[in-house]
């Protein structure tokens, strides 16, 4: 990881900690063991990845990291939404998340449902109204619009819905790739897309080639988890490692083998730097951010 994109990330990491601390219910508000459950899920944990996707879009873009606080704890509050969710006996049945026990264990199984919905809906409820985000009307009407379609049954949740599905069973390359776009790069999207509806008359143009950037990364910043599955282990991981491997799910090592799957995500890489070539050195930490995706130990 270059020194640039280390010590932005850093200020990504402790700027987007603060903004959600700040619009997360206080744990002593009523219901307290909700709120607790909330803070305990969403606090002091995770890469903040798609948060730093929108600070460094809109860094590219030339927008301030303060217009880009809503937009950036929505996303993170679905992100974390889904991981409570996902994390359930009913779904893939883990304990431990981000290097601490999951909501549902340290706290119990109706709690982490509801700790999920109330995350999903205070997302929105940000978008709607924080008072940060200096959009146009019609702009953050979009931007709800981006947020509420890659979270549903066309973007997250379908893709979650075809994993659970897949399981055991064969997949194409395609038929992967459709399922990681709508489960993983939906959101990753998202977290682009919202920062370049925090710019002013962007050129359509321009923003089409941030969408084409996140969907590449979208998938590699997959097929390098996939990899991690099965090279790394829980200590580094912050969750069990082998998991998808021990549930049969289809992954990209399984299906390209590993040589083969750590090519693909050179490739993804290679086209999203391709994506980028129209911007100049505004644009470095973005292609910085798409190497430390195929890099990372975590």
């Amino acid at each position: 990881m270059s020194n640039a994109l280390k010590e932005y990330l850093d200020f990504c990491q402790n700027r987007v900690e603060r903004a959600l601390d700040a619009r997360l219910p206080g744990e002593n508000i009523l219901p307290q063991k909700l709120h607790q459950a909330m803070r305990y899920s969403t606090l002091d944990g995770g890469k903040r990845m798609r948060p730093m996707l929108t600070y460094c879009t809109g860094k590219t873009l030339g927008v301030a990291p303060e217009a880009l606080d809503g937009p950036a704890c929505a996303v993170e509050f679905i992100h974390v939404y889904s991981l409570i969710h996902d994390d359930l006996p009913a779904m893939d049945d883990d304990d431990l998340r981000r290097g601490k026990a999951t909501c549902h264990v340290a706290f119990d199984e109706a709690t982490a449902i509801l700790t999920g919905d109330a995350l999903q809906a205070l997302a929105f409820e940000t978008l709607a109204n924080d008072p940060s985000i200096t959009a146009s009307a019609e702009n953050r009407l979009k931007m709800i619009s981006v947020l509420t379609k890659a979270s549903g049954s066309q973007g997250m949740v379908g893709g979650q819905a075809i994993d659970l599905q897949s399981v055991g069973t064969s997949l194409t390359l395609p038929e992967l790739e459709n399922m990681h776009i709508h489960k993983t790069g939906a959101l990753i999207r998202a977290s682009v897309n919202m920062a370049t509806l925090a710019k002013a008359d962007i050129d359509p143009d321009v923003a089409k080639k941030l969408d084409n950037y996140a969907k590449c990364i979208g998938l590699s910043f997959q097929v390098k988890d996939d990899i991690l599955d099965e090279e790394s282990d829980t200590a580094t991981l912050g969750k069990t490692q082998g998991k998808d491997k021990d549930n049969n799910k289809p992954t990209y090592p399984a299906l390209l083998g590993m040589d083969g799957a750590k090519q693909k995500a050179q490739e993804l890489h290679e086209l999203a730097l391709d994506n980028l070539s129209i911007f100049g050195s505004e644009a470095d930490l973005l292609r910085d951010l798409s190497l430390y995706i195929i890099q990372r130990d975590h």
